[in-house]
């Protein structure tokens, strides 16, 4: 999928979109809290379907912060932390560059006020 005014989907709007979801952060926060885990078992604690758990995990596993593999019958998830650790270092660049440019805004405000 591609937004023209922006270019392709980077993995970091994958990674934004997934998290919109508090189904989705609920999921990634239980299965960092345990091994690996089915989608039945991660259903047993929400309130939805094992079917709309499987589909979130898919959301998850598309954007890279989930890694299912089958054992038996049964598909088994885990965290993958890439996913995260990009989006957070792109989020701290964002960081670093809005306080550069607030810091200089405010001493041009401190010089204009202290020159006029």
């Amino acid at each position: 999928m591609s937004d023209a005014a922006f270019g392709p989907r980077s993995a970091v709007d994958q990674v934004l979109e997934a998290l919109a979801d508090p189904t989705r952060r609920h999921l990634l926060l239980a299965l960092g809290s345990r091994p690996a885990s089915s989608a039945t078992a991660l259903a047993a604690d929400l309130p939805v379907s094992r079917q709309a758990v499987a589909k979130h995990l898919a959301t998850l596993e598309e954007a890279g912060l989930v890694a299912g593999h089958r054992v038996g019958r049964e598909v088994l998830y885990r965290v993958r932390p890439d996913g995260l650790t990009a989006t957070a270092s792109w989020m701290t660049t964002l960081a670093r560059a809005w306080d550069d440019r607030l810091s200089r805004l405010k001493r041009e405000a401190e010089t204009d006020t202290l020159g006029g």
